[in-house]
């Protein structure tokens, strides 16, 4: 009976022993081996510079998008552009610049998406509506009093290619250039067929990217 009690003891000191070398390396144990994916929604702004038929053209966006494992992301942007192309218009005897308004799905495979520097294929799939406004905007009231003539519905397809940088769980940066392919533009008078053209974009997202935690590892 001695000798038993001699045995469980060496076996419980020893049990507590290992238990509180793996506590000292940071080490944990796992209940179950299921591979969590990592969940993580954020809102992001974009601006960027381009060019349409060779002239200077602003682009600003938004998105709410929800990123799974961080290897994907899916949801919807919105976006404006405003082109200076200075161009005569007949009818109203004004020069107009190009404005555009469109908005879709994001789709964003990610490569690389848990180091501190990534590589993303961004992708926008939607639509809206391109027309031409008075250069000298605000001499009178009927400057955004668009006629149904002078707006014009557009396809766009946008896919680009981006470098992330995360900066921690609740900010990444993103750095990129995309090429823009619109449907064709069938305005009275305008010499743009379409709105097609590359763009550099900086932007930042703010949120959580990573929000699954391991719920069965625990710290020993």
């Amino acid at each position: 009976m001695n000798n038993q009690k001699i045995i469980f003891a060496l076996l419980l000191l020893f049990t507590v022993f290992m238990a509180r070398a793996q506590n000292d390396d940071g080490e944990y144990i796992t209940f179950n081996d299921r591979r969590n994916v990592v969940h993580g929604v954020y809102i992001g702004l974009t601006m960027g510079y381009g060019e349409i038929d060779g002239q200077d053209t602003y682009v600003g966006s938004f998105k709410i998008a929800y990123v799974a494992n961080q290897q994907f992301e899916v949801g919807l942007l919105l976006k404006g552009l405003y082109s200076e192309q200075d161009i005569f218009n007949p009818r109203s005897n004004t020069r107009d610049d190009l404005l555009a308004s469109y908005a879709g799905f994001h789709l964003e495979p990610i490569l690389f998406g848990k180091s501190r520097v990534s590589l993303s294929f961004p992708l926008l799939i939607g639509g809206g509506a391109v027309g031409y406004i008075e250069r000298n905007i605000g001499r009178n009231s009927d400057d955004f009093d668009l006629e149904n003539d002078d707006i014009d519905p557009i396809f766009v397809l946008e896919p680009g290619v981006n470098a992330l940088f995360n900066i921690s769980r609740f900010v990444q940066l993103e750095a990129g250039i995309k090429y823009r392919f619109s449907s064709k533009i069938e305005l009275a008078d305008s010499p743009i067929d379409r709105i097609n053209g590359f763009t550099g974009e900086i932007g930042i997202k703010l949120g959580i990217f990573n929000m699954g935690r391991n719920r069965y590892k625990k710290t020993l």
